[in-house]
């Protein structure tokens, strides 16, 4: 049997506002006899709000009845209330994810409809939803090559690199088109890592000066090559590490990029040529030009990327319902949990023990609130480990890499695919001396940026159900 719901996308970035609202049809694949499989069986963009400026008091706070207002405002005009909402994501990225009363805006928006994703979406974690948004992941798989999608926004410009579907790095660069404003052919403010990159390469640039289109072009050309360093593209010189954000990590060296797509709201700047260069008072256009003519990007393989300026909001809110296997290992006072994010471990990655231990450690801080480690979930294939050994091996590996999940007080929770999470789970807890609560769950199949909210056990324990809610447009 089908079932239509009504989910909704809200995205509060560094320069813009936006919503959707989409349908999503489910329908249970399984036979009267089986357990229910539920799937999603289409999808569609019902409405597309306008794009609003970010409404923002001052440099530490959003204006909150702003935005609420926008919301209601685009609720009205779609036709929708509140209540007809099965399901959504609000997110809060960018720059504006820094200012003091983001989860103030948040808790507001979030009670306007039902079980909402809502996140201050970090560098990394801003990296992955934008790639995901512009089919990145997707455009890898199909091609069997390694992706970087590039979120260039108002502040900054996300990374996430996929390689045959997986997600295998994420990085963030101070490169945007409002770092440099303008107003009235007048520069009015220019961020201060910006301004110490032009003075490196001798271009002396002030607040109040004229805006001198041909300084701004220099300036939008050393911040296009920033872009190109953090892919690999070009050699990486000193100043580069200072463009990085939050001091984050440099995209490894020993990835090599094949191909790239764009996202953000400069990202239309990059694949079409806009004249008015300062019709937006600030440097995008010039930026997004600059990119679009840099030589070592135009050296490599460009895509065009599924959603550019709506790439985060695009289906952040969709969900597909599942349940569990029926071997299944939890604590069950700890259910049920709701928006948990998923750490993916590829199937590749599990090969090595060594590295599966690294790669748990290494995803860990994508997921921190505040500097300290969230709740999150460690997923896995499971297909490399098919003996008891294989699994003791396995369950000592996740013991290494999420050390700091452990002693934390959050309880271990390992998602996989295969059928092996009694058995997974018992041998995590016998070797943690039964002093942590353990949640393992199989049959499941999810990706990085994904959400999970597992319910309180059915069928007299058997099986949990599971709503992982997803980017599911152009994944």
């Amino acid at each position: 049997m089908k079932q239509v719901i009504l989910s909704t996308g809200i995205d509060i970035g560094t320069s813009t506002t936006q919503l959707i609202f989409s349908k999503i049809t489910i329908e249970n694949m399984a036979n009267e006899y089986s357990v229910p499989r539920i799937n999603i069986v289409d999808k569609e963009v019902v409405y597309r709000s306008e794009i609003y400026t970010t409404p923002i008091l001052n440099h530490i706070e959003i204006d909150a009845e702003k935005v609420k207002e926008i919301v209601e405002t685009e609720y009205e005009k779609a036709g929708y209330r509140p209540k007809d909402l099965s399901t959504g994501a609000v997110i809060i990225t960018g720059e504006t994810a820094r200012k003091a009363n983001a989860n103030e805006v948040l808790n507001v928006l979030s009670d306007m409809a039902g079980d909402f994703v809502v996140a201050t979406a970090g560098p990394d974690l801003e990296s992955v939803l934008a790639a995901k948004g512009a089919g990145a992941d997707k455009i890898s798989r199909e091609n069997s090559a390694v992706i970087a999608n590039i979120d260039v926004g108002g502040g900054t410009s996300n990374i996430a690199v996929y390689k045959n579907g997986n997600m295998i790095a994420t990085s963030c660069v101070d490169v945007g088109g409002r770092l440099i404003k303008i107003e009235d052919n007048r520069i009015t403010y220019i961020y201060e890592k910006v301004k110490k990159l032009a003075e490196n390469n001798g271009i002396a640039i002030q607040t109040g000066d004229r805006a001198d289109f041909t300084k701004l072009e220099k300036i939008c050309g050393l911040l296009a090559e920033q872009i190109a360093q953090a892919l690999n593209l070009s050699p990486r010189p000193k100043e580069h590490r200072l463009l990085y954000t939050n001091d984050g990590d440099a995209i490894p060296e020993s990835i090599s990029i094949q191909g790239i797509t764009f996202s953000g709201g400069v990202a239309d700047c990059i694949y079409h040529e806009m004249d008015d260069e300062f019709r937006f008072n600030d440097i995008g256009i010039l930026l997004g030009r600059a990119i679009r003519e840099n030589e070592a990007l135009r050296n490599i393989k460009r895509y065009q990327a599924l959603e550019t300026i709506r790439a985060t909001v695009v289906g952040a809110g969709t969900h597909t319902t599942t349940v569990s296997g029926s071997t299944i290992s939890y604590a069950q006072e700890k259910l049920p949990i709701k928006n948990l994010p998923v750490l993916k471990v590829s199937g590749e990655e599990e090969k090595d023990w060594q590295a599966l231990s690294e790669v748990i450690a290494q995803k860990l801080p994508i997921y921190y609130s505040d500097g300290k480690i969230d709740q999150v979930a460690i997923a896995l294939e499971g297909e490399c480990f098919s003996s008891f050994a294989d699994i003791g091996r396995l369950a000592r590996a996740i013991m290494d890499g999420a050390k700091e999940l452990i002693e934390s007080q959050y309880p271990l929770i390992v998602i996989l695919e295969k059928d092996i999470a009694k058995v997974l789970g018992n041998t995590l807890a016998m070797e943690l001396g039964m002093k942590k609560e353990i949640i393992c769950l199989d049959s499941i199949h999810v990706n990085d940026g994904d959400y999970l909210d597992i319910g309180e056990p059915l069928a007299q324990g058997n099986v949990v159900p599971i709503v992982t809610k997803t980017l599911i447009f152009n994944s």
